[in-house]
Formats: structure tokens, sequence, C-alpha cells
């Protein structure tokens, strides 16, 4: 089926098969390899989207569900999205096989909550897992980069 879908910023239409899910159609058509699978059954987070700027599981979304609308890959986020910088900054990764994911997730968390406190982000990325370092770093990233979006120094 013919898909039609706003994708960082840029309208595409995409061959999709009906029981095909987002993550295999961005990745094969646009070459969108921030969006990965791990998990295959949506707990783990790698595969985090934003749809229509609420966090998904990539691996989860038939892509016929996508039709229509918006979808936010990391590559969309830009260089200088303050999350990214943040994240790299605070050195809140390690492999960073998992990354992509965590910044979506967190770039969801503050458009919904721009002054979280640290239990809001425990609980926002809970559904985000990291393998290789502790989530200390991910925390402190994700509230710097609230800070420096509301433009505290």
């Amino acid at each position: 089926m013919k898909l039609r879908v706003r994708i960082n910023g840029a309208d595409h239409e995409l061959e999709a098969r009906t029981d095909e899910s987002i993550l295999d159609v961005v990745r094969r058509e646009l070459g969108l390899l921030s969006v990965r699978e791990t998990c295959g059954i949506g707990v783990c987070g790698a595969c985090t989207v934003l749809l229509d700027g609420e966090p998904v599981s990539g691996c989860l979304l038939l892509a016929p569900l996508a039709d229509g609308r918006e979808i936010t890959t990391v590559e969309g986020l830009g260089g200088d999205d303050p999350v990214q910088q943040a994240f790299s900054d605070a050195h809140a990764f390690q492999c960073g096989y998992c990354t992509p994911g965590m910044i979506v997730s967190a770039k969801a968390l503050l458009d919904a909550y721009p002054e979280p406190d640290v239990a809001t982000v425990r609980h926002w990325m809970d559904g985000n897992i990291c393998r290789c370092t502790g989530y200390q770093t991910i925390v402190e990233a994700v509230l710097d980069a609230a800070e420096q979006m509301r433009g505290a120094p």
C-alpha cells in the first residue's frame, strides 16, 4: 500500500505492507537507522519514535496506522537540539544503541512537562532500557536539557 506520512518535517509517500511496522518502513524506505529493533515487543524503547508528538514503539506501530500522521525520529531533532546536547555533555550513554529512543522519549517528556522533577523523569523514561550504563547520567541529562530549554543558566 501507499503510505503518506510526514517524517522529520518532510512529506513522504512510502511503500508498506499492511502487516509491516513503521520501524521496518522508515529503515528500509528512508534509511533512518536510529529506529532500532531490539526486543520486538515494545518494552525496550530502542525503537521509540514520536507519533504526532507522542512516544510510541516503532516495532509495534503498524505502518498503515501512521498514514496521514507525523513521525519524528532522532534525526528529525537536528544536531543542535538541547536534549541531544545534554545527553552528550552528561555522557549519558556508552554504546549508544538505546540513545536515539532515549532522546526522543526525553523530548516528549520535556514537551509535556517542561519542569520535571527526578521522579517524573524516572517514571517517564522507565520504558527505555539501557544495558550499558547506569540511569543516573540519563536522568541528569534530561534535567539539564529541561534547564537549557527554559533558558536557565
